[in-house]
């Protein structure tokens, strides 16, 4: 649902409903206004000023910082000095410089000397009244003006036993009366003070310029005072830990021997770097013989003989070269002698000498590639151990380093806020009279020729406006507490239910709705329900609802009024029209035509079989069925068939029926809303509550009902803000 655009007549609307309150408020107001400013006494007074240039102070500290904490831009700057001007010590300071005797007979002259007269004692009584009532609508500022300080003395009811002195009531009456201005595109003040004595009024002003000033160097002197005790209370903290840290220091050295240990630092990475590279080599040397070693290791001669390492080695051509011949001598010799004959004896021997001498030769190879590998590895190791060795030896001193590093640093950051403290309390000590404000009297205070003008004009305005929008506000407040029903729109609006019509409120009490319509008296409300008529009739597009059935939120919203107006109204268009007194707990449709009730309704439902339940041509074209005797089980009987019955067979004799169901508080009007054709809603205007009317309508939603809309009865057009007024028609139209 879109939310509707809140237009300015709408706000006229509220104003004009509630005017009464307005008006009532507007005329209190004013006259509790003019009551004050009538009965006050009207003395004359003198204002005196004196302007002043306040600066922040931004000039820097021997160490060259800000000594000012307002760089750039402050807008609480001059709130804040306002304040400080209005504060109790310069109140106090002024009252010392100037004297307490010479101003209280000032502005106390009659303090305790002579009774009241009954006037003054009335017109404290009201200025008392008028007091209570501003405080309790929160305007008590609005009207307190110039004459601040004349009603000090009033307002300083004491709430104790002991009465205040009279240094404590002109410190009050003092620091009432400062007003302090600020004059537009400058640094200057304008610092005010208003009494009865012109001098007084010039020399308060003048005084508490100065009680200004000496207050803020008072307090800059007190804050330096503070500041340089509580550094000297730390720096002397801070020596001692100092000490501590340096003693601490020159006995980790001395525990630990560290002389030389930077030296000793700056010499490790390289001895570490030359070592791992000796142990790259020997490690890479090592492999090398240990391949080879393995090659050559329990291998026969032949096999030795073929290999590169062994044949570059030594040279066993030339011993080979040897056994071939020697082969080649034992081969010739066995072919002349026997195994046995010297010669051939001799040959072998020289044989086997040169194979021994060979086998020798290759042994001593891989003797010489096993000592070579041996040696290697013996290297590898040896670097390896020194390497590790220089490596522990290097995480040991780095550790002591690391240790002696964190005590220098503790010793270093000591010696540093030591020696910033000492150097900061030397400065605030040098630099203790500077201000954080600076302030020069530029204009000093004369003394006033010429009293101030009446404020009577003044505060009656203020009465007027405050009055006025003070009234207006109390009607949007009261509007936005009121949930209740009250417009067409409204209802549309905030429940999503179309209002099918509205029933205006009768203003003459001597007369009721129900006479009205059956007498037909020429009146709004004859026309509400034609209209209301018409526009059930045309509710839908197919054929208007036959059965419609009339209920509530709560009782005496009027809806059986309205059921038989409604069923009148139809009668008198030419319809024929029953109308049933659904209602059976409280019945009210036979008082209207004061009809007996002792059968109807619930007779037939409860299956009497007389068959006396209608009341045939109470009017033209109106039949009237009462409720009947009040049973005990009203829904019992509404869910029974004879009930879907009854409707059925009205259908057929009628053109529309209308029941006055019971509200919605029970369960009849939802039992009976299945089998009608449309249901009207009765809300009461300025009784019926939003969340009520919209509780009927999710209830009848979820049993399917069909609403064929609400009836708002006792609209008060005028009340609500709108202007229908075409009720003055009616009535001209009998003379015209």
């Amino acid at each position: 649902m879109e939310e509707r655009e809140i237009h300015l007549r709408d706000y006229l609307r509220v104003v004009n409903k509630r005017k009464s309150t307005v008006v009532t408020f507007f005329v209190v107001t004013f006259l509790l206004t003019l009551l004050v400013v009538l009965t006050k006494d009207s003395k004359p007074v003198y204002r005196a000023s004196t302007k002043a240039l306040i600066e922040k102070n931004l000039s820097y500290s021997l160490t060259g910082r800000q000594s000012g904490s307002y760089g750039g831009y402050d807008p609480e700057f001059l709130q804040t000095q306002t304040q400080i001007i209005r504060s109790e010590g310069v109140a106090e300071e002024v009252v010392a410089s100037i004297g307490a005797e010479k101003m209280y007979n000032v502005f106390f002259p009659d303090d305790g000397e002579k009774e009241k007269s009954a006037s003054v004692a009335f017109k404290e009584w009201l200025f008392g009244l008028y007091q209570s009532f501003k405080e309790g609508i929160g305007i008590q500022s609005l009207l307190s003006g110039t004459s601040q300080n004349q009603d000090d003395s009033t307002n300083m009811a004491s709430e104790s036993e002991e009465p205040p002195s009279k240094e404590e009531r002109l410190k009050s009456v003092i620091r009432g009366g400062i007003s302090v201005t600020p004059i537009e595109g400058t640094r200057v003040v304008s610092i005010s003070y208003t009494s009865p004595n012109p001098v007084l009024s010039r020399k308060i002003a003048n005084s508490v310029a100065k009680a200004y000033i000496d207050e803020l160097l008072d307090k800059r002197m007190e804050a330096s005072g503070h500041s340089i005790e509580w550094m000297k209370k730390k720096a002397e903290v801070q020596r001692e830990k100092l000490e501590k840290a340096e003693q601490r220091l020159h006995q980790y050295k001395k525990d630990h021997n560290i002389v030389t240990i930077e030296d000793r630092l700056a010499i490790l990475p390289e001895r570490l770097s030359e070592l791992s590279a000796k142990l790259t080599r020997a490690e890479t040397k090592r492999k090398e013989l240990e391949s080879v070693y393995h090659q050559v290791k329990d291998r026969p001669d032949e096999e030795l003989e073929s290999l590169s390492v062994i044949s570059d080695s030594v040279s066993v051509d030339s011993i080979n070269q040897k056994i071939l011949t020697a082969e080649e001598k034992v081969s010739e010799l066995s072919k002349k002698y026997g195994r046995k004959h010297p010669k051939m004896i001799s040959a072998k021997n020289k044989l086997k000498e040169l194979k021994t001498k060979k086998h020798k030769v290759l042994q001593n190879a891989v003797k010489k590639v096993k000592n070579e590998f041996f040696l290697a590895k013996s290297q590898e190791d040896k670097y390896r151990e020194m390497l590790n060795e220089t490596k522990s030896d290097a995480e040991l001193l780095n550790e002591k380093s690391i240790q002696l590093d964190i005590i220098k640093r503790r010793v270093d950051t000591n010696k540093y806020l030591y020696d910033a403290l000492i150097k900061r309390m030397e400065e605030k000590g040098l630099t203790e009279q500077t201000q954080l404000v600076n302030v020069w009297v530029i204009e000093k205070a004369k003394t006033p020729q010429m009293a101030l003008t009446d404020d009577k004009k003044r505060n009656i305005l203020l009465g007027l406006i405050l009055g006025l929008f003070g009234g207006v506000g109390l009607a949007f407040f009261f509007e936005y507490l009121d949930n209740t029903v009250k417009t067409p729109e409204d209802v549309e609006i905030k429940n999503e239910v179309p209002v099918i019509g509205t029933i205006d409120l009768l203003k003459d009490k001597n007369t009721n709705l129900v006479e009205t319509v059956l007498e037909d008296r020429p009146s709004n409300a004859v026309e509400n329900f034609k209209s209301l008529r018409t526009s059930i009739l045309l509710s839908s597009a197919d054929k208007p609802p036959q059965v419609l059935l009339v209920t509530s939120m709560a009782p005496k919203d009027g809806k059986s009024t309205i059921a038989f107006c409604l069923a009148l109204s139809m009668a008198r268009a030419g319809r024929k029209v029953l109308l049933v007194d659904g209602d059976m707990r409280r019945p009210q449709i036979q008082q209207f035509f004061n009809l007996n009730n002792s059968s109807g309704l619930s007779s037939y439902l409860a299956g009497d079989a007389s068959g006396l339940y209608l009341h045939k041509g109470v009017e033209q074209n109106l039949d009237v069925m009462t409720s009947g005797p009040v049973p005990p089980n009203p829904s019992e009987l509404l869910s029974s068939s004879r009930a879907d019955k009854l409707i059925e067979k009205s259908k057929s004799a009628y053109d529309t029926v209308i029941i006055d169901a019971p509200p919605l508080g029970v369960t009849d009007p939802l039992i009976l809303s299945r089998t009608v054709d449309g249901v009207l809603l009765v809300a009461s205007a300025g009784d019926t509550k939003y969340e009520m009317l919209d509780k009927g309508v999710r209830q009848l939603t979820d049993v399917s009902a069909k609403i064929t809309g609400v009836v708002l009865n006792r609209f008060d057009a005028k009340r609500s803000g709108y202007y229908y007024n075409y009720g003055d028609y009616y009535y001209s139209s009998e003379t015209g």
